[in-house]
């Protein structure tokens, strides 16, 4: 290769590496991408370097081989940061699914009860309705009335009372039993634990 060629080369990968991250991601301006006159420049470090022309501080960034990325837009003027952006991105969404592992996703379990339900069945059901409390989800209880047992609702909202005082020491009802077509619900949820 000859030396023109080399320089061409040379000169056409390192723009290559230094605009890397130019289509990553449109949540913040980097690069050729902040076109304003006057901005207020954060070394890589930390370090405050003023407020300088949007051209200055873009040569700064190409002087680290480094990105220019705008972090705070609607300052007056706007902060940007010289940073390794692929870097910071990486980061950012690692801290992101760490976060998303930490958290718990409340589920809805449903226990069904009926009118004539024995006692040794109905402690089984709030049983299993302890444990989903224990474990942080919510529980919806329901019974469904079948043929004549519509005419007597009352005997339904027994039967949930019985359940939400058996299960008082772990859950707060959320939503009262009532009466929706052919079923009665009642939502319960897991007391606050300190």
């Amino acid at each position: 290769m000859d030396g023109i060629s080399v320089h061409a080369f040379v000169l056409f990968i390192s723009t290559i590496v230094f605009w890397r991250c130019l289509f990553i991601s449109k949540e913040q301006q980097i690069n050729e991408e902040i076109r304003d006159k006057e901005v207020r420049l954060i070394d890589a470090d930390g370090t405050q370097l003023g407020v300088m022309s949007g051209q200055q501080a873009m040569d700064k960034a190409i002087e680290k081989n480094l990105d220019l990325v705008k972090i705070a837009p609607q300052a007056s003027p706007p902060v940007c940061k010289i940073m390794d952006y692929g870097k910071y991105r990486f980061e950012q969404s690692k801290r992101e699914k760490e976060a998303k592992k930490n958290q718990h996703i409340v589920d809805i379990k449903e226990i069904r009860l009926s009118l004539n339900i024995d006692v040794h069945d109905f402690n089984t059901k709030a049983g299993h309705a302890k444990r989903f409390l224990q474990s942080g989800d919510k529980v919806k209880a329901s019974i469904r009335f079948r043929g004549r047992e519509l005419g007597h609702p009352e005997h339904g909202l027994e039967i949930m009372k019985r359940f939400a005082i058996e299960l008082e020491e772990y859950a707060n009802v959320e939503r009262p039993a009532k009466l929706d077509g052919r079923h009665m619900l009642m939502f319960l949820a897991p007391k606050l634990t300190k």
